[in-house]
């Protein structure tokens, strides 16, 4: 197995800054929306961002100083002036005019009017909402962390939301966020952005309260199965205990024969008819 390893003292910031976006994916967009003192708007998009706290409810990103000639995006600079800020989430629908959102536009000029988006009057904050935006949080800005002073430094801004706005149109029956129905997208390096709807959202069972039987504890001829992929193993090691032997018609059929049915009954979410095969005498 090869790898390429770089140490990131020995290649140029703009080149690790690709690596390092390039495999740190995919990440969600914050939409940000801030104003100045004398109260001119400012909107765009950054996806070094993501939550860190739900008890106080707090978000992170990071508007970094650009690599090729140091300077500062006018969010940051409105922040210092006004420490509040909406973070606006990105759909789908929207991802093309967020993009455009993006351009260094002069700092008098309002990117909400450049991107066509609509501009909605916040609660609690000054900065306006977007309305196109499937969710939104108003948020007071606790804290900016500056990470350094060289060309690509980001620079941590710690939003504490005040408010939180979702549209009922991305809701299921019970109020709760339906990722198809919110239709997210988040960067990924490059001009390369991904789409969270349709066969690109699955679920993985979480392990919260019950404690999984581990690889360890797998028979032997699953664990060193040539069929069975880590992440077929990893769901068979996820039940609580090994379930007994059972005499199914299964059991006349060899090893890869019954690796390849539960490998088939695992990824139609059977796990229980997967250890029953896998278990047959």
């Amino acid at each position: 197995m090869s790898y390429l390893t770089i140490d990131p003292t020995q290649i140029p910031t703009a080149k690790l800054h690709g690596y390092m976006q390039g495999a740190i994916a995919p990440r969600p967009i914050a939409f940000a929306s801030t104003v100045d003192a004398q109260g001119n708007i400012n909107l765009s998009p950054f996806s070094f961002f993501n939550m860190f706290s739900t008890n106080p409810p707090i978000v992170i990103f990071s508007p970094s100083r650009r690599v090729r000639d140091n300077t500062t995006k006018h969010t940051l600079e409105n922040i210092l002036e006004v420490p509040e800020v909406v973070i606006n989430i990105v759909n789908y629908a929207m991802v093309e005019q967020a993009s455009l959102a993006s351009c260094e536009y002069p700092k008098n000029e309002n990117e909400f009017v450049k991107a066509g988006f609509t501009e909605l009057k916040s609660v609690k904050v000054k900065p306006p909402r977007v309305a196109e935006s499937p969710a939104s949080f108003e948020c007071k800005v606790n804290q900016v962390i500056s990470l350094g002073s060289e060309g690509g430094a980001g620079n941590l801004i710690v939003c504490e939301i005040v408010l939180a706005h979702f549209k009922t149109e991305i809701m299921d029956g019970q109020n709760h966020i339906d990722p198809q129905k919110l239709d997210a997208v988040a960067r990924m390096g490059g001009d390369f952005y991904c789409r969270a709807h349709g066969e690109n959202v699955f679920t993985v069972p979480k392990p919260n309260t019950k404690l999984g039987i581990g690889f360890d504890q797998l028979p032997d001829d699953v664990r060193s199965s040539k069929i069975l992929s880590g992440n077929d193993l990893g769901r068979l090691a996820n039940i609580e205990k090994l379930p007994e032997a059972t005499d199914l018609m299964a059991g006349r059929l060899n090893q890869n024969e019954r690796h390849q049915q539960a490998k088939q009954l695992l990824s139609k979410g059977k796990v229980d008819d997967a250890w029953r095969v896998l278990l047959s005498k």
